[in-house]
């Protein structure tokens, strides 16, 4: 299992300018595109061929005064059950405010390693701050700048010493693991114990009453598979409500643990913003995905016009992805669960194609010729060559051309497409690279 370092903090501290200081190496990755700003709350960090994830947990909260503060406690709270290691950072130039002293008495009383950090020590006079935070009863504080990266050495390297080694994941003889994902109450259980035939999982309908993600080798009627669950270890006294944040925090292990992601979307609310949520967190970690439609037998409208309807709003907001298989099931009256069983197979071998050099030649060459990338500054873009990498994680392509640098981002999604279009690679994401011939 990969570790999971959360950094937590009241507002303006300058926990997501950290988070980006933290995740800049892989930031790459991450694209521009308006409205994914959801998506920097979660990201992967590199140090001494170490690799955690990092969760940011600020841009989580609903900004309504009265419920403000409440809102982040319950995060903290969160977080000191989902994480291996907390980051708490606090302003060095403001010094040690009464909710920074709550935060503290509630992450005194926490197991987990906590690593506190006085950030905005952006020049030398801001040190003597420093001592104001012993009073935290956090041991010493470690002084940095986030925004010019300051002191964020010596932290990393203390965080990486303090965290605890990865265990070794009891699933790992090259079966493949399937994730059922999904927000509270979108039926995950209920599913996992249809496919079981057994209550393994104790199902309620309080969204969250799963104890922890649990692993459940599935071989039978020809299948041979790790089903992952995941929900929370939910402390009824602690955390009431339903936190999005919550379910986000829950799914992050079990996506990166997985193979291929099983989504449940729940069929009486259509498909929400949580879900979206999850959604990207599959795509960043690339993995392959299959969405159900849960709670169909309590749809009233079932016709084609409708399932339809339905299917295409899903593609619409998941675009630009939207190879994916759609079913529509329900876990209570077993309505075609074996084909999400069925369908999660095959997408997970879609992951591994191979599709021959001269074959993709073939194939794609005359489709780049008829439709050959718009020229940019008089120069004409010729692509003369493609193949496939062998031994990676998800399909990854290599078109070579004549300048590179010319292709654009519409141009390499007309290229998947008619990679789509002749070999079947459902419900899997693949990599695209143009490089120098």
């Amino acid at each position: 299992m990969g570790n999971l370092v959360a950094i937590v903090g009241r507002p303006n501290v300058g926990k997501s300018t950290l988070f980006n200081r933290l995740t800049n190496s892989r930031q790459a990755i991450v694209s521009d595109e308006a409205g994914t700003t959801r998506d920097r709350q979660y990201g992967k960090c590199e140090w001494c061929g170490r690799e955690f994830s990092v969760v940011d947990t600020g841009g989580w909260v609903v900004n309504s005064d009265d419920v403000f503060e409440e809102e982040i406690r319950k995060q903290v709270l969160v977080a000191t059950e989902e994480a291996d290691l907390l980051l708490f950072v606090c302003d060095i130039k403001n010094g040690v405010t009464d909710w920074d002293m709550d935060v503290a008495q509630i992450l005194r009383r926490t197991k987990l390693p906590v690593v506190l950090v006085a950030n905005k020590a952006d020049d030398g006079k801001d040190l003597y701050g420093q001592y104001d935070f012993y009073k935290l009863g956090l041991g010493d504080p470690f002084c940095i700048s986030s925004a010019t990266g300051s002191g964020t050495g010596d932290l990393l390297d203390h965080v990486v010493k303090i965290l605890p080694e990865k265990q070794k994941d009891e699933a790992e003889d090259g079966i493949p693991r399937f994730a059922v994902v999904g927000r509270p109450n979108a039926g995950k259980s209920s599913i996992i114990n249809a496919f079981i035939g057994e209550d393994r999982h104790i199902v309620t309908e309080i969204a969250g009453t799963t104890r922890d993600s649990i692993y459940t080798r599935y071989d039978k009627f020809g299948f041979d598979f790790y089903l992952v669950d995941t929900a929370g270890i939910r402390r009824k006294n602690k955390v009431t409500e339903d936190l999005e944040f919550y379910s986000v925090m829950r799914s992050i292990r079990a996506i990166e643990n997985s193979d291929v992601c099983i989504l449940m979307i729940d069929a009486t609310r259509g498909i929400e913003a949580q879900d979206m949520n999850i959604f990207q967190l599959i795509q960043k970690n690339q993995k392959s995905l299959v969405v159900v439609v849960n709670k169909w037998d309590l749809v009233e409208d079932k016709s084609q016009i409708a399932i339809d309807t339905f299917q295409n709003a899903i593609r619409e907001r998941m675009a630009p992805f939207v190879d994916f298989p759609i079913i529509f099931a329900s876990a209570l009256t077993k309505q075609r669960i074996f084909k999400v069983l069925e369908t999660a197979k095959q997408v997970y071998l879609n992951r591994k194609a191979k599709i021959g050099t001269s074959k993709l030649n073939e194939v794609m060459l005359p489709l780049v010729e008829a439709t050959p990338p718009p020229s940019i500054k008089g120069k004409y873009i010729k692509i003369k060559y493609v193949s496939q990498v062998p031994d990676t994680q998800i399909p990854t392509f290599i078109f070579y051309a004549n300048l590179p640098q010319y292709i654009k981002e519409p141009y390499k999604r007309f290229l998947e497409n008619k990679i789509r279009e002749n070999w079947s690679l459902t419900g899997c994401p693949i990599n695209l690279f143009v490089r120098q011939k």
